[in-house]
């Protein structure tokens, strides 16, 4: 099947529905400002599942953060022991170098092991956070290719980009930076406890005072701040579309003067975004604070007692030194250190887990369904279709097409005209499952397109937009981007038959020539060439044309014409069109007018009737807009 996505225009298409689902709110509206937090839980135990892929990775940080756990916590002992060797003896002060080297040289040693470590923990560290996000956005692609054409439909392109960009990096940043962080708190957490217990249980119990006060200050304001960070996403997305909204509809925002009103659009997101942004990072910033004041709280409290013990003796605490309560104060920070360092990370942690939650988002979003399982052959498809009863609404209350009814005999050209909005390019939309029926079936050659799996029924049909679909690619892989395993010389029979050879062959690179973005280098009617070329080398079954030579010049649209005769011979054909003049030698003329076939027949037939043909191309022919 020739790839293009065939969406519905305008007159079919439903207002942009709500992200995640019908009843919310959509991603350009309110639902931003007024976004509740998720449970950050369950997002976190999610992304811990992508994290705990790297196994191998994992077990190796974790040695590795261990030995520079031990190291670090080495240190503050062998700094009493070093302080414990200056005495001070009927007035005088002793030091025993020897000793005083020793510990010195011992501390030396373990910070140059720690240094290194540091170092590899850091690129393992990165190794695993871009394994992590690896994992993460080729699920997130595979889901993407998996959604039904509606949620692309009804979803900003620049939010579903966003996640895929923005919300992935900082997953990424987070993971780089934070999961060192965390498995070193753990480690020096339970390890300088278990060193203060050692050196004084009651100045233990002192810096386990703090704690329950720095947990309560920092539960309190990552709640208070969490709504800002997923606020601050959903502002990303919102602007991302903004942008791409823009930049794709350049053309028509110059043509039409619009370009103050985009930059007012623009400047109104990102006010939003920046005063969301200095909240989330004013909010951000606080957590720091508050957790060194406690801190230095705790680091006070144990001075003072630690002072006390060493100046009285006190039968239930084992001998104080000047030496073990520096040791003390250095294990109280080390103890602290943890609660500290996430919550001066939490800004980048909530981050995250907002993006998190918008990529999950879309990975929880239902796939688009196909149930067929008959064993169908391409090559065995004749091409006779039958529309029963067909009913089918974008929105529950505005049905498009009510009871139609639509019966195409293999080999024939079939027209559908009527008014903008009357549902031409969902009857399309319909049997390509692009969207799925309300009421009524679809059958091909008496079989229900229910029954048959998508990739046979699609490969099976070709499709020509109005609206030309070209990638960054070659025009040779272009034109055989429906059918990737055509020869050279069928791929230039295609293209000539679509009367395309003659402008590929004075390009100067012919077929290999590049394209741009959407084929910008070429004209719209050469666009619009390549595109039935692509669809002529796809050789379908059923041939679907959107207004395909609407885009071409009047010459052109005539040796496209007779292309189109022979490409629509034995081949079932639909044909949408506006310009009636293009559909006369249609096998049959449907006319569509509210939701089902108002009348049908040849050209000579309808206009002999009197009837919603004749008004419509009487009208066209007038001058006159229908």
């Amino acid at each position: 099947m020739d790839r293009q996505t065939q969406r519905p225009r305008t007159g079919d298409l439903p207002p942009l529905r709500p992200m995640g689902g019908p009843g919310g709110r959509g991603p350009m509206n309110s639902r931003v400002n007024g976004e509740k937090p998720k449970k950050a839980r369950g997002t976190l135990l999610r992304l811990l599942k992508y994290v705990g892929k790297s196994k191998l990775l994992i077990i190796i940080l974790m040695l590795v953060m261990v030995v520079v756990t031990v190291a670090e916590l080495a240190g503050p002992a062998l700094q009493g022991f070093a302080i414990d060797t200056i005495k001070v003896r009927n007035g005088g002060v002793t030091v025993d170098l020897k000793a005083m080297t020793g510990y010195l040289t011992a501390m030396g040693i373990i910070f140059v092991i720690s240094g290194a470590l540091t170092l590899v923990q850091g690129l393992i560290a990165a190794r695993l956070s871009q394994n992590t996000v690896y994992s993460l956005r080729n699920d997130l692609f595979k889901k993407i290719s998996k959604l039904p054409i509606k949620y692309t439909d009804t979803h900003r392109h620049g939010d579903i980009m966003s996640r895929m960009t923005n919300d992935v990096e900082n997953v990424s940043n987070a993971i780089s930076q934070s999961v060192t962080s965390l498995i070193s708190s753990v480690l020096t957490l339970v390890g300088a406890f278990a060193m203060m217990i050692h050196y004084g249980w009651i100045m233990a119990l002192l810096v386990c005072v703090t704690v329950p006060l720095t947990i309560t200050v920092s539960t309190k304001l990552a709640k208070f701040m969490r709504k800002y960070f997923v606020r601050q996403q959903k502002l990303l997305g919102k602007i991302n579309g903004q942008v791409e909204e823009t930049v794709t509809s350049y053309k028509t925002v110059v043509a039409y003067g619009r370009e103050e009103k985009a930059e007012e659009d623009f400047a109104e997101i990102s006010e939003e975004l920046k005063k969301c942004s200095i909240k989330a990072k004013v909010w951000g910033s606080v957590m720091g604070p508050c957790m060194n004041f406690l801190g230095n709280l705790q680091y006070v409290l144990i001075a003072a007692v630690g002072g006390f013990f060493a100046l009285y003796d006190v039968s239930f605490m084992k001998r104080i030194t000047i030496g073990s309560i520096q040791s003390m104060l250095q294990y109280s920070k080390k103890f602290t250190r943890p609660v500290n360092e996430i919550a001066n990370q939490y800004a980048a942690i909530l981050t995250a887990l907002a993006g998190a939650e918008r990529i999950f988002e879309i990975m929880d979003s239902a796939d688009e369904i196909d149930e067929g399982c008959a064993e169908v052959r391409i090559s065995e498809i004749n091409g006779d279709i039958e529309f029963e009863q067909i009913d089918f609404a974008y929105e529950p209350e505005e049905p498009v097409l009510r009871g139609l009814d639509l019966s195409v005999k293999a080999g024939q050209k079939i027209a559908i005209v009527g008014a903008t909005g009357s549902g031409k390019t969902t009857i399309v939309n319909l049997l390509t499952r692009f969207y799925e029926l309300d009421g009524g079936r679809i059958t091909i050659d008496g079989i229900d397109i229910t029954q048959m799996p998508k990739e046979t029924l699609r490969k099976s049909i070709a499709i020509v937009l109005q609206d030309t679909v070209l990638f960054s690619d070659t025009i040779r892989n272009n034109i055989k981007y429906g059918r990737s395993d055509a020869t050279d010389e069928e791929m230039r029979k295609a293209a000539a038959l679509a009367k395309a050879d003659v402008f590929i062959e004075r390009l100067p690179d012919g077929y290999d020539t590049m394209l741009t973005e959407g084929g910008s280098n070429l004209s719209q009617g050469q666009r619009q060439l390549l595109s039935i070329a692509r669809a002529v080398l796809a050789d379908p079954k059923i041939l679907i044309l959107d207004e395909a030579t609407s885009s071409v010049d009047t010459r052109t649209e005539m040796h496209i014409q007779q292309a189109m005769i022979a490409l629509m011979a034995n081949r079932t054909s639909l044909v949408i069109a506006h310009r009636l003049s293009t559909i006369r030698d249609a096998d049959v003329i449907v006319v569509i007018k509210n939701g089902v076939v108002a009348e049908a027949g040849n050209h000579e037939e309808l206009l002999a009737k009197g009837g919603e043909y004749y008004n419509l191309y009487s009208n066209q022919f007038a001058g006159i807009s229908t």
